[in-house]
């Protein structure tokens, strides 16, 4: 509990449980609702130029893949 109030900001632990014990829906439906508006759902796709820009890195002698 102190982890997650410090995660959180709160000055005391009493304040943190109030999260703690809230109903995971909720929690929830207030996560979707701070998604922010300018986003799109979907999947990312690296432009052509940065994938090129990565292909020239050059890797370390032991970068496992």
């Amino acid at each position: 509990m102190r982890k997650v109030s410090l995660w959180l900001g709160h000055a005391n632990l009493p304040s943190t449980e109030v999260y703690l014990r809230a109903d995971p829906t909720e929690k929830l439906e207030a996560l979707a609702a701070m998604v922010p508006p300018m986003l799109k759902p979907g999947r990312f796709r690296a432009p052509d130029k940065l994938l090129a820009m990565l292909s020239t890195v050059k890797r370390r002698p032991d970068y496992a893949e």
